[in-house]
């Protein structure tokens, strides 16, 4: 009883994101439960590739006090138990394509199976959200504004606090998460500094719309400026607690 146009809707919508990302990453065909979840998908819409509001709207009846999106926080704090800011490489190093996509599989049923052991596994699943999100974490309107004030941290922040207040709350969330890593402790064993996790999250929260590479490369440089200027300037104290 459901219109072809819904499932050729949703079908349009995939084909365009593959087009853009390419076919799913794996060296595994995918399995019966993979299957039927794909199946029920135009039904259970996914918590990757929503929008933020979507996502907020999707966990309002489980969570209906939540501010932030569990996908979001539950991942952070996955990191986190694995003693993710005691292993080195995290967010460089990319977990095991297939227990990534196995996890994505269980997030996307509200579920993070017990049992897990590599921190890089959630790190690069909670990238592979934050890059997937329909819309970037930092809105296309605001793009030109971040990078030119790549440099400027009073700028950078005013432009923080400028954004709508779902994608604000997520970024702060992340800036805080960052804000863990580039502890002096901890960096000297993950050996990723300020710099090199502004340049790992960056994509993930900007997007140059641009198609010209010399902008691309250009405006690379100032989106990882921009997102370093926050981790180490912005003020996150106003979030803890928060979820």
């Amino acid at each position: 009883g459901v219109a072809i146009s819904t499932y050729a809707k949703y079908c349009y919508n995939k084909l365009q994101k593959a087009a853009l990302t390419g076919a799913k990453k794996g060296l595994k065909k995918p399995n019966i439960e993979e299957i039927r979840h794909a199946k029920n998908a135009v039904f259970n819409p996914s918590m990757f590739g929503s929008s933020l509001q979507d996502i907020v709207a999707m966990q309002k009846e489980r969570y209906p006090d939540r501010q932030l999106p569990w996908v979001q926080t539950r991942l952070s704090e996955e990191v986190l138990a694995l003693n993710g800011d005691q292993t080195e490489g995290i967010f460089r190093v990319p977990g095991d394509i297939d227990e990534v996509n196995a996890l994505k599989l269980q997030v996307d049923q509200w579920k993070i199976p017990t049992g897990l052991e590599d921190p890089h596994v959630p790190a690069s699943l909670l990238k592979l959200w934050y890059r997937e999100l329909e819309e970037p974490l930092i809105p296309h309107d605001f793009y030109e504004q971040c990078i030119s004030h790549y440099e400027n941290p009073e700028a950078a922040i005013a432009v923080v606090h400028s954004l709508p207040r779902i994608n604000k709350m997520v970024l702060c969330y992340l800036i805080r998460f960052l804000q863990v890593f580039v502890q002096p402790a901890n960096v000297a064993v993950t050996k990723m500094d300020v710099n090199n996790l502004a340049m790992v999250m960056a994509p993930n929260c900007l997007r140059c719309q641009s198609d010209d590479p010399r902008i691309i490369f250009e405006n690379t440089r100032k989106e990882m400026s921009f997102i370093r200027v926050l981790i180490q300037h912005l003020d996150t104290s106003f979030m803890e607690g928060v979820l």
